[in-house]
């Protein structure tokens, strides 16, 4: 991690230099952090959480069920511009937000929510009938909605920690691994009498693919250097099933440089093949499409569905394994979907491009 001791450094050093190394890493687990105002996720649990106590203040003004709706037609009228106006001014202010020590990007947060609730209610209170003193009553209220929702974003990361996320993603990551050497191994064996040499070969492919494998997995990986690693793959499978595999690429429009997390695209492969190629003595194709449009990378990956046959049991790669690390990584930005359509199984991926690393 970074800020920890080096692993040359001797142990027997002078305890002046140790608290120099060890302050940066606990600190690094320990900093809370706002949360990133421009990312979906965070945008959708906020309005859900303030659209929430919108309705519990309705609910508890109104004098009856039926004013309910109006009371909350009122107090949204309030709202809701605070809050859009807020959220689009964070936003703008994350590179100086991103600077701050927590405590100053708090204290930031809550006079930029005061200053807009006091804006509104002065240019728009009276149509609504609010009284004289109604601003004071608002901007309590906008302090301890902003306090209620940085305290749960603050509690949130705190269980996602990165320690524990790097843990879980060490975890999903392995459950991957075995289902790869085993296919992979397979296709060795049905080389080693029929063909040493070529055997051989392969062995050192599989050797530049666990290199991959093997890989931090908080970090992020390139779409290029994902299609690299397919390619190896279904170079080997292509080993075993021959003609029968027959894979269309569409990548002409991909941005290599963009970044998505390790190990996506070659399960996604191998579940297509173990489902899609290997029931069939037919040929099938594969195809895998990516490409890129405004701030979003879409990936299409799909297969034939044998006609007739009944779904293989066993040796599968979990669908939801990979929806858990784009989630880890991406939060609500990434979205994944399948589907069966005109005898074809599909993998919808879609991820906001991003050029640069970032840890989980």
């Amino acid at each position: 991690m970074n800020g920890g001791p080096s692993i040359g450094e001797n142990p027997g050093s002078s305890a002046r230099t140790e608290p120099a190394h060890e302050a940066p890493a606990a600190a690094a687990y320990s900093t809370a952090r706002l949360p990133d105002f421009r990312n979906l996720g965070v945008l959708l649990r906020i309005l859900l959480g303030v659209n929430a106590a919108s309705l519990i203040a309705a609910v508890l003004k109104a004098d009856t069920l039926t004013g309910i709706g109006e009371t909350l037609i009122e107090v949204s009228a309030l709202v809701q511009p605070v809050m859009f106006l807020t959220l689009l001014i964070l936003a703008g202010s994350r590179p100086l937000l991103d600077r701050m020590r927590y405590e100053l990007g708090v204290a930031a947060v809550l006079l930029t929510a005061m200053g807009v609730t006091a804006a509104i209610d002065l240019i728009d209170g009276a149509p609504i009938g609010m009284a004289g003193d109604a601003l004071p009553r608002h901007l309590f209220c906008t302090i301890i909605m902003v306090g209620v929702l940085l305290a749960w974003f603050d509690l949130r990361s705190r269980a996602l920690s990165p320690a524990l996320v790097e843990a879980r993603l060490q975890a999903l990551q392995a459950r991957i691994q075995p289902h790869f050497l085993f296919n992979s191994l397979n296709a060795v064996l049905s080389l080693i009498r029929a063909d040493p040499r070529r055997a051989e070969q392969v062995l050192e492919d599989l050797a530049d693919l666990f290199r991959a494998l093997m890989a931090d997995s908080r970090a992020l990986s390139t779409f290029a250097s994902e299609v690299e690693l397919a390619r190896q793959y279904l170079a080997i499978e292509s080993i075993r099933l021959g003609d029968r595999l027959q894979v269309e690429w569409d990548i002409d429009q991909m941005p290599g440089e963009a970044r998505l997390p390790a190990l996506i695209l070659q399960p996604l492969l191998e579940n297509a093949v173990y489902h899609g190629i290997e029931p069939s003595m037919a040929p099938g194709t594969v195809v895998v499409r990516i490409f890129r449009t405004g701030n979003e990378v879409h990936v299409l990956l799909s297969n034939p569905v044998a006609a007739g046959s009944e779904r293989r049991q066993g040796n599968r790669i979990a669908v939801e394994n990979i929806r858990e690390r784009l989630q880890l990584f991406f939060d609500a930005e990434a979205r994944m979907r399948i589907r069966e359509h005109e005898g074809r199984y599909e993998v919808v991926i879609r991820v906001p491009y991003t050029d640069t690393d970032r840890r989980a």
